[in-house]
Formats: C-alpha cells, structure tokens, sequence
C-alpha cells in the first residue's frame, strides 16, 4: 500500500493517530521538502534583518569571541 499510495498511510487506534508508515522514497521526498522549506525560511530570516540593521562585521564578531574566551 504504501508504494501505491505514493502518500503516507495514517493509521489510528481507537479512532486518534497512532502511526505513519510510508515508503522510503515519499519520506525523502517530504524530508528534502521540509529541509528546503526550513532553508528558505533562514535565509528570509537573514535578509529581514540585515534590512533592520541588525548586522555586525565578521572580523568584529571574531575578535570579540577571541577576546571573550581567550582563543
């Protein structure tokens, strides 16, 4: 079933989700989804706050944690 279905199969006991059983290939291809999705929403993060200002220099960031840790 699962390679026919090409979906997820949901399945319940008593009526409430128990389990998910799906093929390899549908959870690769709803893993690659899911990790594009959580890129794309990374970098959206980023440039909105570069446009905020919230920005520092590199080579300011690395100096401040060689002086604060001692590295």
């Amino acid at each position: 079933m699962c390679h026919e279905s090409d979906e997820p199969i949901h399945v319940t006991k008593n009526g409430y989700a128990d389990m998910v059983i799906m093929s390899a290939e549908t959870y690769e291809r709803l893993a690659t989804f899911a990790y594009r999705d959580y890129v794309a929403s990374a970098v959206r993060e980023g440039i909105a706050a570069a446009q905020r200002g919230e920005t520092v220099d590199a080579f300011e960031a690395i100096a401040d944690l060689k002086a604060r840790y001692g590295v």
